[in-house]
């Protein structure tokens, strides 16, 4: 089960949510596929939920322009 880091590349404020440069989020993942493009980014948004509280697909960070996306195991 591959490993992937997913961190913040630009600070947002929208829908009254503010992420910050740098937060960042591990996801394990049954496939090898990026976390952001399979099932609708969910693993992103509930791991974002569960380590800081803010919905990442209210503030419109699931896309590339925001997060990077490394795996690490």
């Amino acid at each position: 089960m591959p490993l992937f880091r997913v961190t913040v590349k630009q600070s947002k404020n929208a829908n009254g949510i503010r992420v910050e440069k740098g937060m960042s989020v591990e996801v394990v993942t049954l496939t090898m596929s990026n976390p952001l493009t399979t099932n609708g980014g969910q693993a992103v948004v509930d791991a974002f939920y569960r380590i800081y509280g803010i919905d990442a697909k209210k503030a419109g960070i699931l896309s590339t322009v925001y997060l990077d996306v490394v795996k690490i195991g």
